[in-house]
């Protein structure tokens, strides 16, 4: 693995990682979700080294501020831990995205797949949906998100809006909140209004209603949709929930929906699995073999 730096058009330099080097014809761009990164999500890491023994190079791709992080003590370990992105701006994903493929492109990949996770998906699929762009030859989305549903289930949600509305009175808006955002991460007061207001990300409303399916039927390659069976964002559903948000894409029948056993939504003690599940993907669509 080795650290790359990747150039957006409004100057911030971005800090991916890749598995594997130009021979390669295949690149997976994977966005990362929020509160992700290769350091704390070993589904990344997993699936970065997997492709590459297979001759697939793999991007690891962070969202704006993926590396600010807080530092905390974990007792159980006694080690240093890391969580949050502490300042965002989720109106900017779709140049985040870009930027990443742009790279890509630039490195000269023969066959660009473009793929996310958690809110890493909902990233692409304002990409692809929005794009005039026809770089990507094929797409993996695993465990979106319905935010509007998500508003309602992750813990102190509207404490948090209240706090960051009244730190933005206050000409606080780039402090962060005394509170962890969702029970799991530090956010500026800006970062979670930014979230909360990021229509563009309330592409997969299956459940809630609240948002755009345009993106999704906006899509023109094919793909697949990977959810883990235990998915506890889904409203109890995971394969519902999945087969619903493919159902909304102008042919989905050209696409794979993959329930991967017993995982969740992080696909803990899965990863392996999960990216064997991606490797299979890209061997069906790419016709050649495994090692």
């Amino acid at each position: 693995m080795e650290i790359i730096r990747v150039n957006t058009p409004r100057g911030l330099e971005l800090k991916g990682a890749m598995w594997g080097d130009t021979s390669m014809d295949t690149v997976v761009i994977m966005m990362s979700g929020i509160c992700s990164n290769v350091f704390q999500n070993d589904l990344l890491t997993a699936t970065g080294e997997l492709l590459s023994v297979n001759n697939i190079a793999f991007i690891a791709g962070h969202a704006m501020d993926a590396f600010s992080c807080i530092a905390y003590s974990d007792f159980s370990t006694g080690k240093q831990k890391y969580t949050g992105v502490v300042f965002d701006d989720f109106n900017l994903c779709y140049e985040d995205v870009e930027a990443y493929v742009q790279f890509a492109k630039e490195l000269e990949f023969k066959r660009i797949i473009l793929a996310g996770h958690s809110l890493g998906s909902n990233k692409i699929i304002h990409y692809l949906g929005n794009t005039p762009d026809d770089f990507v030859d094929y797409f993996i989305v695993s465990s979106p998100i319905d935010l509007g549903y998500w508003w309602h289930v992750m813990p102190n949600i509207a404490t948090c809006l209240d706090k960051a509305q009244e730190f933005v009175k206050q000409g606080r808006q780039d402090d962060i909140l005394p509170i962890l955002f969702g029970g799991f991460s530090p956010m500026s007061a800006n970062t979670v209004l930014s979230f909360f207001n990021a229509y563009n990300l309330k592409n997969c409303p299956v459940i809630s209603g609240d948002g755009e399916t345009n993106s999704l039927y906006s899509i023109k390659v094919s793909g697949a949709f990977v959810i883990g069976a235990k998915d506890s964002l889904t409203n109890g559903d995971p394969k519902g929930f999945i087969e619903k948000i493919n159902a909304c894409c102008r042919y989905p029948q050209n696409n794979q929906v993959i329930v991967v056993p017993d995982a969740s939504h992080i696909f803990y003690g899965k990863h392996e699995e999960y990216a064997k599940v991606i490797l299979n993907c890209i061997k069906e669509h790419c016709f050649f073999e495994v090692v």
